[in-house]
């Protein structure tokens, strides 16, 4: 055993890595093994702390040291992306070192904690639906799909599982209109909403359906509509803008492949649309935070229809717990929600600077044994 209670590997190893392909496939059917899937991923600082404590050098090496799960992506690709010059956009906006314009026009200024970003929104300003159908939506045009076909071969004669991620849909929306401007035109200007929502509903059918026709394990998709305590906003309104084009991708992915999982993502405490998420098609739920809903409940309540991924929490047991308290936590998982076998293990976020080095070795290491 090492200082920090891991038992002692070759760095230079590879794990002893079990067919994730083949143990995915059960996690989906709910077919218990005692094995179980698991991953963890670092923030900069700590990555660097990582390296230090395993002579490691990035996360793939992590990857293959460790046994995490490492799924392929098969992604879309656009040709337009990178063609709108957005700055017009931001002018007499201050731009600091370290601003950057994304893909989809929103301009990102260096925060004031660590590796977070304030975003100006293109959008923010428009004062009519006719400003924002002027939007130059072509930049989410030109979608390819070639290659994904290749990449998901070549993932399986790895056995490993290839994924494609479709994209958010409110996220992007708020983050091009602005964050209180689209909350408020959802109630005020709903027709802003409708088109900016229905653009990128657009784009993501396509790489939904191309997702399905190239033979992916999993459709990856999400949006932050919650908080710790409730949604963001009335449940029906979530109803009305997310629910039904959410539905309509996966029912195009469906279209293509009927079994095809569908992986979710949201935090925050999102219990009130879970039973709406399970019908429209979601079969594994991300990150299912234990600070914001009760876990076991949950479980309990939708074990049957859900895979869950995640469930150790970040803002508790990672930074907070000593090796021993996230060892217990994830033998608690194992027992409670993935009797089954119906269960990912990983943090329920990108781990910070805070979380101890220690107490990311105790983690992969009690997540790997049976």
């Amino acid at each position: 055993m090492n200082e920090y209670g891991i038992h002692e590997k070759d760095q230079g190893a590879v794990a002893n890595i079990v067919n994730q392909l083949d143990l995915f496939k059960n996690t989906v059917n709910h077919v218990s093994t005692g094995s179980f899937l698991y991953s963890a991923h670092f923030v900069p600082h700590l990555l660097e702390q990582m390296k230090v404590a395993t002579g490691l050098v990035d996360e793939e090496a992590f990857a293959s040291h460790f046994g995490t799960f490492s799924p392929v992506s098969a992604e879309i690709r656009s040709d337009l992306e990178q063609t709108v010059d957005f700055t017009g956009y931001f002018d007499g906006v201050e731009r600091p070192t370290g601003s950057y314009i994304t893909s989809l026009g929103v301009l990102n200024i260096p925060g004031s904690q660590y590796h977070f970003t304030r975003y100006i929104s293109p959008l923010r300003n428009a004062q009519s639906l006719a400003d924002v159908e002027a939007y130059p939506w072509q930049v989410i045009g030109g979608l390819r799909d070639d290659g994904m076909a290749e990449s998901v071969a070549k993932a399986h004669a790895e056995n490993r599982v290839a994924t494609c991620w479709v994209g958010h849909m409110y996220e992007d929306a708020w983050q091009i209109r602005g964050y209180e401007e689209f909350l408020m035109d959802m109630l005020v200007e709903p027709q802003n909403c409708e088109f900016i929502l229905d653009r990128l509903c657009e784009r993501n059918t396509f790489a939904a359906i191309s997702g399905a026709k190239a033979g992916v394990d999993m459709i990856m998709s999400g949006d932050d509509v919650a908080s710790q305590r409730s949604l963001m906003f009335d449940a029906d309104v979530w109803r009305r803008f997310n629910k039904s084009r959410w539905a309509r991708v996966y029912a195009a992915a469906r279209a293509v492949n009927p079994n095809v999982p569908i992986w979710y993502h949201s935090d925050g405490n999102i219990e009130e649309i879970i039973p709406d998420l399970i019908e429209i098609g979601v079969t594994i739920l991300n990150p299912v935070q234990p600070e914001c809903v009760d876990v076991d409940k949950l479980k309990r309540e939708y074990g049957k229809h859900l895979v869950f991924d995640g469930t150790i929490g970040t803002q508790t047991t990672m930074p907070f717990g000593s090796p021993e308290d996230v060892r217990r936590m994830v033998r608690e998982r194992k027992r409670s929600v993935g009797y089954d076998g119906a269960l990912i293990l990983s943090p329920t976020h990108v781990l910070e600077p805070e979380v101890p080095v220690g107490n990311v070795l105790a983690f992969l290491d009690e997540a790997a044994a049976e």
